[in-house]
């Protein structure tokens, strides 16, 4: 790469995408959960067979801008990026952590986790355990599950009254806010899988031994609650979709869509940041010379 990275060359875009994706997939008002085809692959004019060359080719691009990222912060820039996954089980948020994150410069990531929150953690307000996660700068966090939780999950199953988690949506906002405002960019994905495919993901769980430790029995009783959920997320999302902080609708049944999608996502909003290579601080040549004399 140039000192200067090309990060407004629309000839960066793969052919194979008809738009940034982000014209596809962000989600805006008036958009129904009801209408998502989880199958669909919005704006990708390519197939399956297309997929495994264009990942690995996206996956350098990525790492090139993420370590670019990382090298800047070292030179005193305090931005950063938060990827946010939420989703049903089975929808391929740890394949996204895998098959796209996971070929990063792991010094620039970071990784968490959200699952039932520990004693500790429910002794403070929602969002403190959120706050300890949040990437350094010149990091890329990313969150399985997330502060989200408190309006899905904790709305589903009625953990809280509605008067607790109703006014959740409006701080989420102000958080959001607060990270955007502070030089963070946030990319919040919402994984759609169908029914049918979740029980077909569930079902060889059960099939493969090495894939056991995957497979909650907890997931069958979510799945009764379905309607449920759908009702949360299109709160979720019409609640908390804002222009600081969009939300983006990744279908999800098949895999290797999902994963372009978010690739690329990752790549728009890392190029959004107008980064060039930190020039260096001592000199080049002097330094040639001296290396030479040793």
């Amino acid at each position: 790469m140039n000192d200067a990275d090309d990060s407004n060359d629309p000839e960066d875009l793969p052919s194979l995408w008809s738009h940034e994706p982000h014209a596809h997939l962000m989600f805006r008002p008036g958009d129904r959960v009801a209408d998502i085809d989880p199958d669909a692959t919005p704006g990708f004019r390519g197939d399956k067979s297309d997929a495994p060359t264009l990942q690995e080719e996206r996956n350098v691009r990525f790492a090139e801008l993420q370590e670019m990222l990382y090298a800047n912060s070292r030179a005193g820039d305090h931005r950063s990026v938060l990827l946010v996954l939420q989703g049903m089980d089975t929808a391929g948020k740890g394949g996204i952590v895998k098959h796209v994150v996971g070929g990063a410069n792991p010094q620039g990531i970071d990784y968490k986790s959200f699952g039932k929150p520990t004693p500790e953690e429910l002794s403070h307000h929602y969002l403190w355990r959120i706050r300890k996660a949040l990437p350094a700068a010149g990091h890329i966090g990313v969150f399985d599950r997330s502060h989200y939780e408190d309006v899905l999950i904790v709305r589903v199953h009625n953990l809280v009254p509605r008067e607790v988690w109703e006014p959740r949506y409006d701080e989420i906002n102000a958080f959001e806010r607060e990270l955007v405002d502070g030089g963070m960019a946030i990319v919040k994905v919402a994984m759609f899988v169908s029914l049918d495919e979740q029980k077909r993901r569930l079902a060889s769980r059960l099939e493969r031994p090495d894939k056991y430790w995957k497979y909650n029995p907890g997931d069958i009783d979510e799945r009764q609650k379905w309607p449920l959920y759908q009702q949360a997320y299109q709160a979720m999302l019409d609640r908390t979709s804002t222009d600081y902080a969009p939300w983006h609708i990744i279908p999800c049944d098949k895999k290797w869509y999902s994963r372009l999608a978010v690739t690329e996502l990752l790549i728009e909003t890392l190029k959004r940041l107008n980064m060039s290579w930190p020039p260096p601080d001592f000199d080049v040549e002097a330094e040639k010379k001296r290396l030479d004399s040793v």
